[in-house]
């Protein structure tokens, strides 16, 4: 599961130089911090690596990250965020914590930089190896207890097509809860006994991020907290956890014949 997904987080053709040899790194202490906070509250948008996911570009390649100086751009992009766009602004990030997030994101800028032919983009090749056979056998067996081949998938496989199918099979809904569906209400309790409840911002087997009524940003780990979320999406969720890759690929390819 994790190799396709990984996959999917792909989203721009690109073929990198290495970076010259004289380039300043950020000291590592202060890239680590800057991974850890990243991968909490960004990594849902722009992947743990900030080379972009579903929702959210890749940052290796922007030019606004190539332009910025010492958090001049990134910081206030952060602060105010872009909410035309799905990104929440992060007041109430301290300086310490965006000082590390700019020092990763250049990092993985410059990591990026010395990759040689790092391919961006999903080809129609990729997707092409799944068994439909095997795919009807896991869809019988998994998902018709809540969608059907002759009812609302019908004619799928007509509608929809590659990689823009293969995300819908995946993450059913994700775009059109950024722009008009209403988030999941979610109530979540801390280990401290603090009990927190709002929208849903994002959720997978390892965070899970909320907005609460006044509009602040919240996020934990999964294992440390008590939650419940209302939303009939869930089940996809979970089972991004059970796929394995072969899975995912036999039940697309499965969906491609539903035309």
């Amino acid at each position: 599961m994790r190799g396709l997904a990984a996959l999917l987080m792909l989203c721009a053709a690109s073929v990198c130089v290495a970076a010259a040899s004289d380039e300043v790194k950020a000291p590592s202490a202060l890239v680590e911090t800057g991974r850890a906070r990243f991968g909490a509250d960004c990594g849902f948008c722009h992947g743990k690596d900030a080379a972009g996911a579903s929702t959210g570009p890749d940052l290796t390649h922007s030019d606004l990250v190539k332009a910025d100086k010492d958090g001049d751009l990134i910081s206030n992009l952060v602060r105010t965020g872009k909410p035309d766009k799905g990104m929440p602004a992060f007041a109430t990030m301290n300086n310490t914590d965006l000082t590390a997030v700019v020092a990763f994101i250049h990092e993985q800028q410059r990591l990026a930089a010395t990759e040689i032919g790092a391919r961006r983009a999903v080809d129609a090749a990729d997707l092409a190896v799944g068994s439909a056979d095997k795919g009807r056998s896991y869809f019988d067996k998994t998902c018709s207890k809540c969608h059907s081949a002759s009812g609302d998938l019908a004619g799928i496989g007509a509608r929809v097509q590659g990689l823009t199918l293969l995300r819908r099979m995946l993450y059913p809904g994700s775009e059109s809860r950024i722009n008009t569906r209403k988030p999941p209400a979610v109530t979540v309790t801390t280990p401290k006994g603090e009990h927190f409840t709002g929208a849903l911002f994002a959720f997978d087997e390892f965070t899970l991020a909320m907005l609460d009524s006044y509009g602040v940003y919240h996020s934990w780990p999964v294992t440390t907290i008590e939650y419940m979320i209302d939303d009939p999406l869930l089940a996809h969720v979970t089972q991004l956890a059970r796929y394995t890759d072969s899975d995912m690929h036999d039940v697309f390819a499965y969906l491609q014949t539903l035309k």
